[in-house]
């Protein structure tokens, strides 16, 4: 499966109800599972961003999917990057001419 870490940021609407936010992690992390994917950890943050995941997915469309339709509930904003392990790392040097 391929690894995303996602940058979240609260809304107005998400930090006004912030207190609802453990409710809304278990319901993205069952959404996931429903998905074939799994938010395998979760970070309060401090500075620029609010949260930071790290979840796992079979695909790039898959967790496109889930971000778009986590921030379309408007409690947070979403940057999600697609990073590779040190292992895939080598071995796409190790396939370069």
């Amino acid at each position: 499966m391929a690894t995303y870490i996602t940058l979240v940021r609260f809304t107005e609407k998400g930090i006004t109800n912030i207190k609802q936010s453990p409710a809304r992690i278990e319901a993205a992390k069952q959404a996931f599972r429903a998905a074939g994917a799994e938010l395998k950890q979760w970070y309060l943050a401090l500075g620029r961003n609010d949260v930071v995941t790290i979840a796992e997915a079979p695909n790039d469309e898959t967790m496109a999917k889930l971000s778009l339709s986590i921030g379309s509930l408007g409690n947070v904003r979403i940057e999600t990057l697609r990073v590779f392990s040190e292992d895939e790392f080598r071995k796409m040097i190790a396939a370069m001419p």
